[in-house]
């Protein structure tokens, strides 16, 4: 796969918030109308006591969710561990990983942050603009902004704020479980954002392709 080359990531904490903050105003939210035949998970895992990580892309054909190709990357992290600039610290590895992929899905859901993030730019969105794929963020915590109560059915959500502005949705995915963060991540729309993880979820509480992204980064699957 094509990967675009928008900066170098060799850079420091100052430079790193000042391309978040460039690069955020191309991050496109716009309809996604079509049923995509290949979904794409990425995760990475970072080898505790260690400076080497592992990322896992997997790549499912929809509507069965049967696994299609799954790439792996390992090295070492260079960059150090800070808050809200987690793309810097494993994007170079997730990309690295999605080079060698075979396949080209048509949407990618990344266990990370989209557009819920202090400058606009988390993982899930500057890895969408690399790829110029549709992306979108669903993280297992939430980064920034404020929600209102979730309904327990699967499928209920409330929709987070940061001040005035709609950044995500907290989305419950399985009864009685920790809701998950949707956010845009790129060229698409969060009600198809919403959508689409609660599809894949299958009766889990994390959507199909990163649950196996995380297997597979842990060397699980």
């Amino acid at each position: 796969m094509r990967i675009k080359r928008l900066h170098e990531w060799d850079v420091t904490n100052a430079e790193a918030r000042d391309i978040q903050e460039k690069l955020a105003q191309f991050v496109i939210s716009s309809q996604f109308n079509k049923t995509p035949k290949l979904i794409a998970g990425v995760d990475i895992s970072i080898l505790r006591f260690s400076k080497t990580g592992r990322a896992a892309v997997v790549v499912l054909a929809y509507p069965s969710l049967e696994l299609v190709e799954i790439q792996v990357a390992e090295n070492d992290i260079r960059f150090p561990y800070v808050p809200g600039l987690l793309s810097f610290r494993e994007a170079p590895l997730a990309l690295e990983a999605c080079r060698h992929l075979i396949s080209r899905p048509d949407l990618v859901i990344v266990d990370a942050q989209g557009i819920a993030h202090p400058r606009r730019l988390g993982f899930a969105s500057h890895l969408g603009l690399c790829l110029d794929i549709p992306t979108i963020g669903c993280a297992k915590s939430r980064l920034i902004g404020d929600h209102g109560d979730v309904p327990d059915e699967p499928g209920g959500y409330a929709q987070l704020y940061d001040g005035d502005e709609i950044i995500g949705a907290a989305v419950r995915t399985k009864t009685n479980v920790k809701p998950v963060f949707v956010s845009i991540g790129h060229r698409i729309d969060l009600t198809s954002a919403i959508q689409w993880v609660i599809q894949c979820c299958r009766g889990y509480r994390l959507p199909q392709p990163t649950r196996l992204a995380h297997l597979a980064a842990n060397g699980r699957l």
